[in-house]
């Protein structure tokens, strides 16, 4: 939106006429705003780093709100909520396995540019380009802006792509990198409500060295698209994830002060180094980790020998993950065992009140005394008292070499609700151990993404703020964290669905979900494998309407006109015969919606491994 400021000037005539009064005639003077437009071919201007063409202030002081204009009405984002977000000037963000930074700008001074076909110099080769981006309309919260811009390669070639940023006002929270809780304003000071920032990625082709960037034009009168960073994302060839779970909500924690956590986590694929991914998601403020470790577990909270010391940043013994991002520790050398259990524990200074957590982690973890300091370098399990159902910060752990990894993206039936605690018999662990027992094909580590009662359509989690729900925003919205920012991600394996249609969306809504994280998938390269929809008559709200859109899914996804690379039929496998709307009692685990441990096993045996790679 190209803006002009007017200043009105009045000119008072007094009349001759008796008996008149005074008439007012206004005049108006243009001045033109000081955004830098692009010129007809922006390709011919050289490119320019991003900080070389800054042309708006989004950030003000809380004492000086008037030094801000984000919008073109006076509102601005507060740098003191920014700072208490780990978000000030010059902060590193890890976001989406892209590594950006907040602009090193004062309060008050240009610091991010409004999209109109510039030009900006970007180095680099990697699977994805990310952008650190927020849409405005001086009118009030808005719709999503964006447009269409070019990348240009070293070696002369072009990609087309598109990129689309939410509002800062009125843009969804279940997307957003950060929220703040406030505005400033010109006219009232300061306002309680709030403002958001967005990470946005789009695909780059693969194998070639970025040169420059060409911005979207100007999205119209009535928006701006503002860039406060961009970075290509590299590819994390040479690892393979070999153990993950998502983040399904933030959820209160008591007061931890001065903590251990020791966490168990069972790994899929080994190699001989690790690194651990921590993320701050859904967070409104930063945490602070004082030291980590990893060991393999011998029992309980006890290692098999001392724990291996990580290090983040270059050497660092601990780190400060922002709001909304996240940390992966230096790689180290320890060898992680293939289908064994690891022990990762990870020393909270605190003190921490709320946590980004996975709520079913069907694995008992630990936890040290309040007060009881650094515990992290200990063998025995005697200082880790209290215990932990869930995972807490603790997203992912790598290891080196392999060929990459497969995400099994889904709800509680992947999430393994109804599996014999501790004993890792979820599905995607059955499926882990065929891979590795074989030879036929790569032998790719197994990503669980699962969250229970999670769904395709909706956000249960509205992605924002402390709640007890822990059923994490849609796949749709977690897709690229979840998904497309794992580790070195060959295929995806969607099975959802089940919970849409017991809650109220329609088998068109869930179909046209699953088409939109297929395109989105495909774009990045990343094979896509879906699921039918297995059955669930007898559960308390699995009513004749429900089996009726179910299978109307489950119609499409074996009959979908190449829009996946290959089906896996779960309903089928696990139906009763006798009564196709019912699962076979011999695979129920009594509840009649989610398989038991024989059921599970069943999926995962079923699946032809063939499918899995291209």
């Amino acid at each position: 939106m190209r803006r002009r400021t007017w200043t009105r000037s009045l000119t008072v005539l007094v009349a001759a006429v008796a008996a008149t009064a005074p008439t007012l005639v206004a005049t108006a003077t243009a001045q033109q705003s000081t955004r830098q437009t692009a010129p007809a071919d922006p390709g011919a201007e050289r490119p320019l780093p991003l900080a070389r063409l800054y042309d708006n202030r989004a950030i003000s002081d809380d004492a000086a709100p008037d030094a801000g204009d984000f919008d073109g009405a006076g509102r601005s984002l507060s740098a003191q909520d920014l700072e208490a977000a780990g978000w000030g000037p010059g902060a590193r963000l890890d976001l989406d396995a892209a590594a950006l930074r907040w602009p090193d700008r004062a309060p008050g001074r240009p610091d991010n540019v409004r999209a109109d076909g510039q030009r900006v110099r970007v180095g680099g080769r990697g699977e994805a380009l990310t952008f650190l981006v927020a849409a405005t309309s001086p009118h009030g919260p808005a719709d999503a802006a964006g447009g269409e811009g070019t990348v240009r390669y070293r070696d002369g070639s072009r990609s087309r792509y598109t990129l689309t940023a939410g509002d800062w006002r009125g843009g969804p929270l279940a997307t957003k990198a950060v929220a703040l809780p406030h505005l400033n304003t010109r006219q009232d000071g300061q306002v309680a409500e709030k403002a958001r920032i967005y990470a946005v990625t789009v695909p780059l082709e693969h194998g070639r060295t970025v040169g420059s960037v060409t911005l979207p034009r100007d999205p119209g009168a009535d928006a701006d698209l503002h860039v406060f960073d961009l970075a290509v994302r590299p590819e994390a060839t040479g690892w393979t994830g070999s153990w993950s779970a998502g983040t399904g909500g933030y959820t209160g924690t008591g007061e931890w002060r001065d903590r251990t956590l020791r966490l168990v986590v069972h790994t899929s694929a080994g190699g001989p180094r690790a690194r651990i991914r921590l993320e701050n998601t859904f967070a409104a403020q930063p945490v602070r980790i004082g030291h980590a470790s990893i060991a393999v577990q011998k029992n309980g909270a006890a290692a098999h020998r001392r724990p291996t010391p990580l290090t983040f940043d270059g050497g660092r013994l601990g780190t400060r993950i922002p709001a909304g991002a996240r940390a992966v520790s230096d790689p180290v050398g320890f060898d992680v065992p293939s289908e064994t259990n690891l022990l990762v524990s990870i020393h909270l200074p605190g003190p921490v009140s709320a946590a980004p957590v996975h709520s079913v982690a069907k694995q008992t973890s630990y936890l040290s005394e309040d007060g009881s300091g650094d515990r992290t370098g200990e063998t025995g399990g005697a200082a880790f008292t209290g215990s932990l159902s869930r995972w807490p910060f603790l997203t992912g752990v790598d290891v080196q070499g392999g060929p990459g990894s497969v995400v099994t993206l889904g709800d509680s039936i992947t999430d393994g609700v109804r599996s014999t605690e501790g004993a890792n018999r979820r599905w995607p662990d059955v499926l882990a151990g065929r891979l590795l027992a074989q030879s036929r094909v790569p032998r790719l580590g197994v990503l669980n993404e699962g969250i229970s009662a999670n769904r395709i359509v909706t956000d249960r989690y509205p992605g924002d703020g402390v709640s007890s729900d822990t059923a994490g925003v849609s796949a749709q919205h977690r897709l690229e964290r979840d998904v497309l920012a794992q580790t070195n991600v060959r295929t995806v394996v969607l099975f959802e669905g089940i919970n849409d249609v017991r809650w109220g969306a329609s088998a068109e809504e869930v179909i046209a979900g699953m088409k939109a994280i297929a395109a989105r998938a495909a774009e990045r390269g990343t094979r896509v494998v879906v699921a039918t929809i297995t059955p669930c008559e007898g559960y308390h709200d699995c009513t004749a309407e429900v089996e009726a859109k179910r299978a109307k899914v489950n119609a499409f996804v074996r009959d979908n006109g190449g829009r996946f690379d290959a089906v896996l039929d779960f309903d089928k496998v696990v139906r009763d015969p006798s009564h196709p709307e019912r699962m076979a009692p011999k695979y129920d685990s009594g509840d009649h919606l989610h398989p038991g441990d024989a059921g599970l096993r069943a999926l995962g045996e079923s699946v032809d491994l063939r499918l899995l790679t291209d």
